[in-house]
């Protein structure tokens, strides 16, 4: 039996461990009925009319249809004598003995292969870290019994039985529709009942979320037990437990409901592929529900999300400011004293008493200062005493690069963070970066005229250069497949580009060429990003792994495995200590550089996630995906707070400006939108109550928060970008 597949490690659990768990989870007065239904074999018990009890590989099917019916007889009377037994005692045998009728029922239906009488196939849990278990003992557990013509009856029945119950109970029991759903499928269809597969899937599908659409299209091509060998959806959905968070109340009226009717089918695939996390309190509503779910293995667990995540921001360095800046400042003060000191808090990296929601300093070893980093560093603040607050009533102005001529071929743009670099990958295989400052990029001369430099002078930094090189965009060759993932090093020395060729490579930008490439993943890389403070960069692709590695190391230092579908795109969090990956499974997760835990599962986008950003001050998230809405998130209770719906297509692009009071977001549809993202924070009431039941009332105030909406004539916006003085710039290329 395989517990659920939790962050890529698989642990083997007896079977009987898991089921007590489970009973003890939902309550602790269970009836033994349940108890015996639930056993992995049947309890001895009398059973009244002294039937034979055949074995399933002897009975001829005349016997069986004969055994069948009597129990099936039997079953009507317990239920009848049950419901009038009166006293403990009565109801006991009775129900003993019905937990043991039913199980001998389901023995006596079930293929003479089926190995135990009422639980799958066991599965040898021979897979350990990120392995996939071997597909055909996967496949295997569903070698299960039950008359495939009734499918369809026991399906209808929950059905009927759902919507007939009360309102607040409906929205959360309808969640266990898809994944029974999908496991009856895959049921039918691996037992070779090809025409009761089609019939049920076109009876039922039309019932399912919209947003499920892409799977059920998937699911509808799987018509034959060989099409289920090597395909990777279904190997993670019968992998991992599909999770679903029920109130206390719902749950024991389904499981009263199934009990009743000796529906052991369903209550199998309940037991067997779903994670039902009960939690005590109100219900949850429909649109509460559905803002949480859609994702590949539907919702997180609460326990997922319950670790401590240290969200602030690292202490800065001590820079001595020169003097000359000094006295800028303090004219400054007397002018605008006003303007000046809510910008120095709201940046809080200013501020010198250590967060307490910070990490340590030193919790994950990061690189010294340099020099240079240090000049950067005080440019920085200069710029920041120049910076233009923005607000709903002060939007920045928008400057939009334009790449003409790219032939639908860029695909990944990244600019330096002092704005002066941008680079484009694209998909020839090309990496180009081009200059937007007048400064003209230029390489280091050759070996044989470094020597003649003389090194103690002041300007050696400008004398290595060759002005002969000089150009206003350069052209890196290298990969062998497009380029989809570009980002600069935080000192403007390096480049990163992952690619469709399965490497990530690093470029020099002294010399314009290719330094390293790291060889880890075996398919496209889809993204990757250097950490804040470099030395560090994540990638993720379509191995489903995202890997942290250091410039200096051949290998990975850490490989964060548990998405069940392509990492698409990866951000490191601004201290440093945590890296969130988005996903094609329709989920987020955050993971803990430290120690390679994944600390947090953010459920709720409809389509493969394409764009991350963090907030300056490091508590929110934002995301954006193939769905068009950009969502919220409370890193430190791991809560959805937002919804910014308005995109019509895919949200490729999401940046917060330099004081996080903006979003803007940029999309597919052509347009940037700006969004009041200080509004979108200030309003939400997170109580510890929320935090511990995940309840939460989205406001939907998505266009009191919307500030404008801008259109490209004809550019699908893939990046954005917030200036030192917050100008935002933003790029796509033309499509004619």
């Amino acid at each position: 039996k395989m517990a659920a597949v939790q962050d890529g490690s698989i642990e083997p659990e007896p079977d009987k461990e898991i089921k007590t768990e489970i009973l003890n989870d939902v309550a602790g007065n269970l009836a033994p009925a349940a108890a015996g239904m639930l056993s992995s074999s049947p309890v001895p018990a009398p059973v009244p009319m002294a039937a034979p009890k055949p074995t399933p590989s002897a009975a001829e099917a005349k016997d069986q249809q004969t055994l069948l019916a009597v129990l099936q007889f039997l079953k009507k009377n317990k239920l009848v004598e049950s419901a009038g037994g009166a006293g403990a005692g009565g109801g006991q045998s009775g129900d003993a003995e019905g937990g043991d009728a039913s199980s001998l029922l389901s023995r006596v239906s079930s293929t003479p292969a089926a190995p135990s009488p009422v639980v799958a196939a066991p599965i040898p849990a021979k897979a350990t870290g990120g392995e996939q278990p071997d597909v055909s003992v996967v496949l295997s557990a569903y070698s299960q019994q039950g008359d495939p013509a009734l499918y369809q009856v026991y399906y209808n029945g929950l059905k009927k039985f759902i919507e007939s119950v009360l309102d607040c109970h409906r929205a959360e029991l309808s969640q266990v529709f898809y994944p029974l759903f999908v496991h009856m499928y895959l049921e039918l269809v691996y037992n070779n009942h090809e025409n009761e597969a089609k019939a049920f899937f076109e009876k039922f599908s039309g019932d399912q979320e919209c947003y499920y659409e892409d799977d059920l299209r998937v699911l509808s091509g799987l018509s034959k037990r060989e099409h289920m060998k090597g395909n990777e959806t279904l190997l993670d959905f019968r992998t991992s437990k599909f999770v679903l968070r029920i109130s206390r109340d719902s749950y024991q009226l389904l499981k009263r409901h199934l009990q009743e009717r000796q529906n052991n089918q369903i209550w199998n695939i309940i037991q067997e592929h779903l994670y039902i996390d009960i939690f005590d309190g109100m219900p949850r509503s429909k649109s509460q529900i559905d803002s949480m779910s859609g994702s590949l293995a539907g919702e997180a667990k609460r326990e997922a999300n319950k670790a401590k995540v240290f969200y602030g921001l690292l202490k800065e360095p001590e820079i001595e400011v020169p003097l000359d800046d000094e006295d800028e400042e303090a004219e400054n003060e007397e002018g605008k004293p006003k303007k000046k000191k809510p910008k120095k808090d709201s940046m809080g990296s200013k501020s010198k008493k250590q967060d307490p929601n910070a990490p340590a300093q030193n919790r994950i070893p990061l690189p010294e200062l340099k020099d240079s980093d240090k000049l950067d560093k005080i440019m920085n603040m200069k710029e920041a005493t120049k910076r233009v607050r923005l607000g709903p009533e002060n939007l920045p102005s928008i400057c939009f690069y334009t790449f003409l001529n790219a032939y639908q071929g860029l695909t990944a743009v990244d600019f330096t963070d002092d704005s002066s670099l941008i680079a484009g990958g694209f998909a020839d295989s090309t990496v180009r970066v081009w200059s937007v400052t007048p400064k003209k990029l230029r390489s280091v001369k050759s070996a044989a005229d470094l020597s003649l430099i003389d090194k103690e002078s002041d300007d050696v930094l400008e004398r290595i250069m060759d002005e002969k090189t000089a150009s206003e965009s350069k052209i890196l060759h290298g990969h062998s497949g497009p380029v989809y993932g570009i980002g600069f090093s935080p000192d403007r020395n390096y480049l990163l580009s992952s690619s469709e060729d399965g490497t990530v490579r690093l470029w020099s930008l002294q010399t314009f060429t290719c330094l390293v490439g790291y060889k880890g993943h075996n398919y496209p890389v889809w993204d990757t990003q250097f950490s804040p403070y470099g030395y560090y960069f994540i990638s993720g692709g379509h191995d489903r792994v995202a890997r942290l590695w250091a410039t200096d190391h051949y290998q990975p230092l850490r490989m964060f495995s548990g998405h069940l579908a392509d990492v698409t795109c990866t951000r490191f969090h601004p201290n440093s200590n945590y890296v969130a990956t988005g996903s094609a499974d329709r989920t987020i997760r955050l993971w803990d550089v430290l120690n390679g835990n994944c600390v947090r599962i953010l459920t709720g986008h409809k389509g493969p996630i394409h764009s991350l950003a963090f907030s300056p001050n490091g508590k929110f998230l934002a995301s954006g995906a193939t769905d068009g809405r950009v969502l919220l998130w409370d890193i430190g209770h791991g809560l959805m707070i937002g919804e910014l719906k308005g995109h019509t297509d895919t949200v490729y692009a999401l940046k917060f400006s330099r004081d996080g009071e903006i979003l803007a977001s940029g999309s597919m549809d052509n347009t940037v939108r700006l969004w009041d993202s200080l509004k979108a924070f200030d309003d939400i009431e997170t109580d510890d109550f929320t935090a511990a039941t995940g309840h939460i009332h989205l406001p939907d105030n998505s266009q009191e928060l919307l500030l404008g909406t801008y259109m490209t004539k004809s550019s699908p916006v893939i990046h954005l970008h917030f200036t030192r003085r917050n100008l935002l710039l933003a790029a796509g290329g033309y499509n004619p």
